[in-house]
C-alpha cells in the first residue's frame, strides 16, 4: 500500500517555523499590507519632485523596500508551506501585484536621480549622515548606461508581473500539478515518488530501485515537454528583452554587471572545471569497479560506493553533529545555531504541497529561516548545514550593517552555505580516521560534493550561457534543441566513464535555478572560495575565524569580490577553482589507496 504524505495542519508543529515573528496574525499582514499599499501611493507622489529633497525620497523609498521585504518573507513562505491552499496562493499573488505596483511606483526614482548633477550625487554617497545608502549611489552611478528613462523605467516596472510568468508556471507545476507516480521501494513496496524522497531512492543499494526512480522522474518531465519548454523558453527570452531594453551586450552580462562581476569570472569558472574532467572520468571508473557493475548508468551516480556503512540519523542528532563540526567557528556562532533549533527558525519536514528542496529565506529585523524535507541521513546533515550557514550570513550581515547594506551579493551567497559543508565533512573525515571504510565513506562524500557542486553546477552554467546564446543569435529554442545539447553536455562531463543515458536528456526540465536567470555558476565558484576559507580557519584558527565574520558581516557595503578578500580569497584569479579542481583529484587518489 502507497504511503501519502501529511496534511500541514497533521504535522507536528515542534518542527516548523514561526512565521509568526515576521506577523503574529494574518491581520497583521494585512494590516502592513495596507500600509504599504499607501506608502506606495506616497512614493508616487515623489514623481517630478525628487530634485527637491533627494535624500528624503531616498529614505521613502528605503523603508517602502523593508515593508515589502517583510510582507514577501511572509506571504510566499506561507505559500511555500502548502502551495495547494487558495487562500495562501491568493495571498502571495495579491503580493506580487502589489510589488509590481510599487515597482512601477518607484521606477521614476533613479532617473530622476541620475538627472541631478553628478557632482551632488557624489556628495550625498561621501556624507556621513547619509552613509547608509552610499553604495546605492555609487551602484546608481555605476548603472548610469543602464538606466532608462523615468516612463521606460515605469514601463519595464509594470511588466514585471507578466516577465514572472515564466517562473510561476514552472514553479505551480514542479510543487502542486506535476503527476509523479508510484515506484517500488526496497522493502518491494509501492510508495508515492515525490521530490522529497526521489533523493534516497536515487541512492537506493538497490540498482532496480534507482534506476525505476530515474526514469519515472526524467519520464514524467518529458511527458511535459511541450508546456516546460514554452516555459524555460519564455523565462529565457524575458531576461535577453530586459537586457536589451537596458543596453546590455548580453543577458549574462545583464545578469553580473549589477553585482561587478566580470564575465571573465565565468568563463575562467568554465574553462578550469573542463581542465579538470580527467579526474572526474577517473572518480566514475572508481565508482564502477566498486559498485561492481559492467557499465556505470546515470542512476548509478548517487548511491554511496561503499557497502555496510550509512550514517543514519535524526534530525536532532543531525543538528547536533552539525553543531560539533562548526565548532571552529566559536561559540558565539554555536550558541545562534542552537537559539534557531528552539526558537523557530527551521521548518524541517515534507508535508502534502509543500515546496520541494530547501533553502533559507528571512527579513531584516527578524531572525532567518529555513526550509527543508529532512531525510534521516547524511545527506540530510549535510543541507541542514548548508542552509544554516546561509542563515549565519544573513544574521551578521543585518547585525552589523544598516538594511540598504545589508543584502549581499548573490556572487557571495553560497559561500557561507557551502563553507559549513566543508567544516562538516572534514570534523568526520577526523573524527572517524584510522577507520579505512568510514574513511572511504567519506572520501565518497566529498567527492559527490565537488561532482554535485562544482562539475554539476559549471554543467549547468554552461547550459545557460549556450540557451540564452541561442536566442541571442536568433535560434528557436525548441525542447529537441534544448535536450539534445543537454545530453551533449552531459556526454562531454560523464561520457569519459559513464553510459549517459538518453532519458537525462530531459533533466533541464526539473531544475528550478535554470529560473534565476546565471545563479548556479556560483555554487561552483562559491564552493571553491568556501574549500580555501574552510583550509584557512582549521590552519589558523581565530585569526581567520575573525576575517571570516568580517565577511559575514560585510552585506553589500562593499563590492562581492572585495567581500571575499577580507577572508583572504581572490576570485579574480583562476586559482581557487584550479586548487579545488587539484584537492578533488587528490582525494580520488585517497580513495583508490583506501579500497
Amino acid at each position: 500500500m502507497a504511503r501519502e504524505l501529511k496534511a500541514r495542519n497533521e504535522m507536528d508543529k515542534r518542527w516548523q517555523w514561526r512565521l509568526e515573528d515576521i506577523f503574529p496574525t494574518d491581520e497583521a499582514y494585512e494590516a502592513a499590507y495596507e500600509a504599504a499599499r499607501q506608502a506606495t501611493k506616497g512614493l508616487a507622489a515623489w514623481q517630478g519632485r525628487v530634485a527637491d529633497d533627494p535624500r528624503q525620497a531616498i529614505r521613502d523609498a528605503g523603508a517602502l523596500s523593508l515593508a515589502l521585504d517583510r510582507l514577501a518573507s511572509y506571504a510566499l513562505m506561507r505559500k511555500d508551506e502548502d502551495g495547494s491552499d487558495p487562500e495562501r496562493q491568493a495571498r502571495a499573488a495579491r503580493f506580487q501585484s502589489l510589488a509590481v505596483a510599487a515597482g512601477s511606483a518607484a521606477a521614476f526614482l533613479d532617473p530622476e536621480l541620475l538627472a541631478l548633477p553628478e557632482e551632488t550625487l557624489s556628495a550625498m554617497a561621501k556624507d556621513p549622515d547619509f552613509a547608509e545608502y552610499s553604495e546605492r549611489l555609487r551602484l546608481l552611478l555605476l548603472q548610469k548606461p543602464h538606466t532608462l528613462p523615468a516612463d521606460q523605467e515605469k514601463l519595464l516596472a509594470e511588466a514585471g508581473d507578466v516577465l514572472s510568468v515564466p517562473h510561476d508556471v514552472f514553479s505551480m507545476f514542479n510543487n502542486v500539478d506535476v503527476p509523479l507516480p508510484q515506484v517500488t521501494d526496497e522493502n518491494g513496496e509501492k510508495l508515492q515518488l515525490t521530490h522529497g524522497n526521489y533523493g534516497p531512492l536515487i541512492r537506493s543499494r538497490n540498482r532496480e530501485v534507482r534506476r525505476e526512480a530515474f526514469e519515472a522522474m526524467m519520464g514524467t518531465f518529458q511527458r511535459f515537454s511541450a508546456t516546460l519548454t514554452a516555459s524555460y523558453s519564455g523565462a529565457v527570452k524575458a531576461a535577453v528583452f530586459q537586457a536589451r531594453a537596458r543596453h546590455y551586450a548580453s543577458a549574462r552580462q545583464a545578469s553580473l554587471s549589477p553585482h561587478e562581476i566580470p564575465e571573465a569570472v565565468y568563463d575562467n569558472l568554465l574553462s578550469a572545471v573542463e581542465e579538470g574532467l580527467p579526474a572526474l572520468t577517473e572518480y566514475l571508473k572508481v565508482r564502477q569497479r566498486m559498485l561492481k557493475v559492467d557499465e556505470l548508468h546515470m542512476y548509478d551516480l548517487y548511491v554511496p560506493m561503499i557497502d555496510d556503512f550509512d550514517m543514519k540519523m535524526t534530525y536532532p542528532e543531525a543538528f547536533d553533529l552539525v553543531c560539533e563540526g562548526l565548532a571552529p567557528l566559536g561559540e558565539e556562532y554555536i550558541s545562534k545555531l542552537r537559539e534557531g533549533y528552539a526558537g523557530g527558525w527551521v521548518d524541517v519536514y515534507e508535508n502534502k504541497a509543500k515546496r520541494s528542496g530547501a533553502y533559507s529565506w528571512g527579513c531584516y529585523g527578524v531572525h532567518p529561516f529555513v526550509l527543508l524535507n529532512h531525510t534521516d541521513d547524511l545527506g540530510g546533515a549535510m543541507t541542514l548545514a548548508h542552509e544554516l550557514g546561509h542563515s549565519m550570513h544573513t544574521y551578521y550581515s543585518n547585525l552589523n550593517q544598516p538594511y540598504a547594506k545589508s543584502n549581499y551579493s548573490l556572487f557571495v551567497a553560497e559561500v557561507a552555505s557551502t563553507c559549513n559543508e566543508v567544516l562538516l565533512m572534514r570534523h568526520l573525515m577526523k573524527k572517524y580516521e584510522g577507520d579505512p571504510k568510514a574513511s572511504a565513506f567519506l572520501c565518497n562524500q566529498l567527492l559527490e560534493e565537488f561532482r554535485t557542486t562544482v562539475f554539476r553546477q559549471t554543467m549547468f552554467a554552461a547550459f545557460e550561457k549556450e540557451a540564452h546564446a541561442m536566442y541571442e543569435r536568433g535560434e528557436a529554442l525548441t525542447g529537441k534543441a534544448l535536450s539534445k545539447m543537454y545530453l551533449g553536455l552531459n556526454e562531454k562531463y560523464y561520457g569519459g566513464g559513464c553510459r549517459v543515458d538518453e532519458a537525462v536528456a530531459s533533466e533541464w526540465m526539473r531544475i528550478p535555478h535554470f529560473y534565476s536567470n546565471f545563479y548556479v555558476y556560483q555554487y561552483a565558484t562559491g564552493f571553491s572560495a568556501a574549500v580555501a576559507i574552510a583550509t584557512r580557519i582549521l590552519r589558523e584558527g581565530e585569526s581567520a575565524v575573525r576575517d571570516y565574520k568580517k565577511f559575514l558581516s560585510a552585506g553589500c557595503s562593499v563590492p562581492p569580490i572585495e567581500a571575499l578578500r577580507f577572508a583572504g580569497v581572490d576570485m579574480e584569479k583562476p586559482d581557487a577553482v584550479k586548487d579545488g579542481m587539484a584537492v578533488f583529484a587528490q582525494t580520488v587518489e585517497d580513495l583508490k589507496k583506501l579500497v
